[in-house]
């Protein structure tokens, strides 16, 4: 059995359809060359995706470059020359399913009609229904194996109609929101996109219940023009000198004509439900998404845990709060403060050694914890120490983690977690494909503390977890999207019937890996 602890992932066989998760995309209209600022933003989205990245430009025909691996492996100055424009989009990918091969890379693009790139962060849960309608009833080939494709071809189509070559941009917009509408009413599952079209501009849009970040900035130009960018996070918006505008609202199209001017329009707006574990895990803390900062929900998610800990523990006062790093450092900081006890980087972590959540394999996953983090004893011999981490999934990497901390002379080991326990699969962004698979879903809080060899176990309350991203900010969000959690599948007519098939094909692709 698998399990998934924050840091962990896998991949498919190569014959088998590729699933673009969670990915980061950037899209920027400028003034100027925009080829030196993708590649800047895709450094500070690095964090989003370690497989894979592309960068895609166009002054009146597409440069592309793309490759495997990391954003500095990939590109060098003599790639970027020849990337001509002012106007582009890039991607970085973490795919969860699928082989390697550079077709799957985006952008994407197609030559007709006119020209139209474009870069997907999201998880289409109705693909192979619309998969096989494209190469039996449209007869069409699908070069690559990811859903990504299917979003690209859509488009295009709908961009082939009307007044599609009408050089007025107010008639191109209207049908833009057209096209953008059919995708609405066709496409089940989370997408936030970045787009262009040759001779038109930049586009960009969100799913209808905003699941993945989609956010905008501006930069005010000498003369009083603007530049534009539409980006995964706000990561990449003060390097560049963008000022941060918010959120493309759910169910939203932005277009940014050859001109600079700006088109906005909310199209179908449904129940927005951001996925909480942008905020719990994937976003980088520096980042603004949806009106909360990603800093401020993760300390308050470790003081309701504080708080939690001391309702459940009164007499269980531990000696030194270390968190597995980086992500959960936020919230061990404020635990830490909250109960009165000395916080400590316990763990030091191997900049150098990715993150395990996106390792190609298990194996590979399995050997980089011990690699990318080393035990500080001075901070844990003969010391009760707690580990805050950002979530449980498998488990496995916690248990290797708490092995680390006993083998380096620690007396006792507490262990909690900013996230509730995930039961149920996630089918609109996240590695976390079947209920086999996680922990929770499998074993009582008694059997985790057992197999995790720790003294104490406490999960974030689902409600806590809600006040903690909710608490403060000017934003619209009720409750996010927390369906590994309560099972509440807000798009897609996820059933329990739809479940099963979907978790019984992903198990059959991973035991045909498995078998390679």
């Amino acid at each position: 059995m698998l399990f998934r602890t924050a840091g962990e992932g896998y991949y498919l066989s190569s014959n088998q359809t590729r699933i673009d998760i969670m990915c980061g995309i950037v899209g920027i209209y400028s003034h100027e060359p925009v080829a030196a600022e993708l590649y800047d933003s895709l450094i500070h989205l690095q964090h989003r995706g370690q497989d894979a990245a592309g960068i895609l430009t166009c002054d009146g025909r597409f440069h592309v470059k793309h490759g495997l691996g990391l954003v500095r492996e990939i590109f060098t100055p003599k790639d970027i020359i020849p990337l001509k424009g002012n106007i582009g989009i890039a991607h970085t990918r973490y795919p969860t399913a699928g082989g390697y091969s550079e077709a799957d890379i985006q952008p994407l693009w197609i030559g007709s009609p006119r020209g139209i790139a474009l870069a997907h962060n999201g998880n289409l849960v109705n693909y192979e229904e619309l998969a096989e309608e494209i190469r039996t009833k449209q007869h069409r080939h699908l070069n690559s194996s990811i859903d990504s494709e299917a979003l690209l071809l859509l488009l295009a189509d709908h961009l082939a109609t009307g007044s599609y070559a009408d050089d007025n941009d107010e008639l191109f917009f209207q049908q833009l929101c057209g096209a953008v509408k059919k995708i609405y009413s066709l496409m089940e599952g989370s997408y936030s996109i970045v787009s262009l079209v040759i001779g038109k501009g930049l586009v960009a849009f969100r799913d209808p219940h905003g699941i993945r970040p989609l956010v905008w900035g501006e930069r005010k130009c000498k003369d009083g023009s603007s530049d534009y960018i539409f980006a995964s996070e706000t990561t990449a918006f003060y390097a560049l000198g963008f000022e941060p505008m918010g959120d493309l609202q759910p169910g939203e199209v932005a277009y940014v004509n050859q001109a600079g001017k700006l088109f906005r329009k909310v199209l179908a707006a449904k129940e927005f439900r951001p996925c909480v574990f942008e905020y719990i895990y994937f976003a980088r803390p520096d980042s603004t998404l949806d009106g909360v900062s990603v800093y401020r929900a993760r300390l308050r998610m470790g003081q309701n845990l504080a708080r939690q800990w001391k309702q459940k523990y009164p007499n269980v006062i531990p000696d030194v709060v270390i968190p597995a790093p980086f992500t959960a450092n936020t919230a061990a900081l404020s635990f830490a403060h909250e109960i009165g006890v000395r916080y400590s980087e316990g763990l030091y972590k191997n900049p150098f050694v990715g993150r395990t959540f996106i390792m190609p394999n298990q194996k590979a996953r399995s050997r980089s914890v011990r690699y990318k983090l080393t035990p500080q004893r001075t901070e844990i011999e003969n010391k009760n120490v707690l580990i805050v981490d950002d979530s449980i999934v498998r488990g496995t990497t916690s248990r290797e983690i708490v092995k680390m901390v006993r083998e380096f002379g620690a007396k006792e080991i507490y262990f909690v977690s900013s996230c509730p326990p995930i039961v149920n699969p996630c089918f609109y962004g996240i590695d976390m494909p079947s209920r086999s698979e996680l922990i929770a879903a499998n074993a009582t809080e008694e059997q985790i503390c057992a197999f995790l060899g720790i003294d104490c176990l406490l999960y974030q309350t689902q409600e806590d977890l809600v006040e903690a991203v909710t608490r403060r900010g000017v934003h619209q969000i009720e409750r996010p999207c927390m369906a590994c959690m309560d099972g509440n599948y807000i798009c897609g007519n996820i059933t329990e019937e739809k479940i099963q098939a979907l978790e019984n094909k992903r198990d059959e692709q991973r035991k045909g890996e498995a078998q390679k």
